[in-house]
């Protein structure tokens, strides 16, 4: 099996994503330091994908920290609005101050799905780009999906984001309600991490 290393930098300022990787690591008796943690600043995403982003996040932090780093870019692709929130889905929850609210955030999509009218459809899909990065300039990327559809109003408050308001095919509960565990073992970031968990064992 492939060595990441004893610790890596989980390159992330979001608290329910930190959450969640760590408890995906946990197996494999990896140290994780979330980027706060570590002192790492938030890098601006400019990247037009998911893996763009997660490719400059983890890059910038094996760069500043000297040590191997997992960064993670995903949202929320909602068929009626071709593909938005996608990249932008954290600063649809943001305000004019960069202050970031997921209940307004899930507002925001639902109204303008509705917006698209009665035939618009309420198909959607998580994404995660997952990348991980050395200090020495290797990269490798692994994308996950999970498919779905968005319900109204929001339920639950185990997840975070806009767990609350999608409901993963085949199921009747939405993220937000369903319990971590369950998650953990379907989400699009589960995908993504099975292929670099598959990659390391190859």
């Amino acid at each position: 099996m492939k060595k990441i290393g004893d610790e890596l930098v989980i390159a992330t300022h979001n608290d329910g994503k930190l959450r969640e990787i760590r408890e995906l690591l946990e197996p494999f008796g990896i140290e994780c330091v979330g980027a706060a943690e570590a002192g790492l600043p938030d890098p601006e995403e400019t990247g037009v994908t998911f893996v763009d982003n997660a490719e400059l996040k983890a890059r910038q932090a094996a760069d500043l920290s000297g040590l191997p780093a997992l960064a993670d870019d995903s949202g929320l692709a909602v068929d009626a609005l071709n593909g938005d929130p996608g990249i932008r889905s954290a600063r649809w929850a943001e305000d004019s101050e960069g202050n970031r609210d997921f209940g307004r955030a899930m507002e925001k999509v639902w109204t303008a799905v509705e917006a698209e009218g009665p035939d618009a459809g309420h198909d959607a899909h998580f994404v995660c780009a997952l990348s991980l990065a050395w200090p020495d300039g290797r990269v490798e990327t692994f994308e996950g999906k999970v498919f779905g559809t968005l319900t109204w109003p929001p339920r639950g408050d185990k997840g975070f984001g806009y767990d609350p308001m999608f409901v993963p095919t085949d199921h009747d509960v939405t993220f937000g309600e369903m319990e971590p565990a369950k998650k953990h073992a379907m989400s699009h970031r589960a995908d993504a991490f099975a292929k670099l968990v598959a990659w390391l064992e190859a």
